[in-house]
């Protein structure tokens, strides 16, 4: 009689010893979605985005201040210049020679240095009659060249 006591706690003991647990039902698995940690992860996200969506816009945008000024001054003249085809310059629609171009130049630079040409040049043209005129234009005086294009139809070469 006393042994089967003992046996039952030495039972009791060992179980415990080596770490068995008492057997119990299973939780039924979960059948929705914890939202607190989905909630909190997109609050992150959310100031992330707010922090950053500043430094995203391309263009800086400044607010300038306003002040009283005269009417603006009128833009120095411009020369329009056109060479064709065969290298013939004209000046204002008027045809020069190679002999007139220089003293011609001079003129205009003589008159209003800061005057602007906007050159048109067609594309057969060589590239070196182009800057043949733009060095008698810079030797006259005259700096500002302007080169004038038609707006492209097709996308732009590589």
């Amino acid at each position: 009689m006393y042994m089967p006591c003992i046996m039952a706690r030495l039972r009791a003991d060992s179980a415990m010893a080596f770490g068995r647990f008492s057997r119990t039902v299973p939780a039924a698995p979960m059948g929705e979605i914890n939202m607190t940690p989905l909630i909190d992860v997109m609050l992150v996200l959310l100031v992330i985005f707010m922090v950053t969506a500043p430094f995203l816009v391309s263009a800086v945008k400044v607010t300038l201040p306003s002040a009283e000024s005269r009417d603006d001054a009128p833009a120095p003249a411009a020369l329009v210049v056109v060479i064709d085809k065969s290298g013939q310059v004209f000046i204002q629609d008027r045809p020069l020679d190679a002999a007139q171009l220089p003293a011609e130049l001079a003129r205009v630079a003589s008159a209003a240095p800061e005057t602007e040409i906007q050159l048109r040049a067609d594309t057969a043209v060589p590239y070196g009659r182009v800057a043949q005129f733009m060095a008698l234009a810079q030797a006259a005086g005259l700096a500002r060249i302007g080169f004038v294009t038609e707006a492209a139809t097709s996308p732009p070469l590589p």
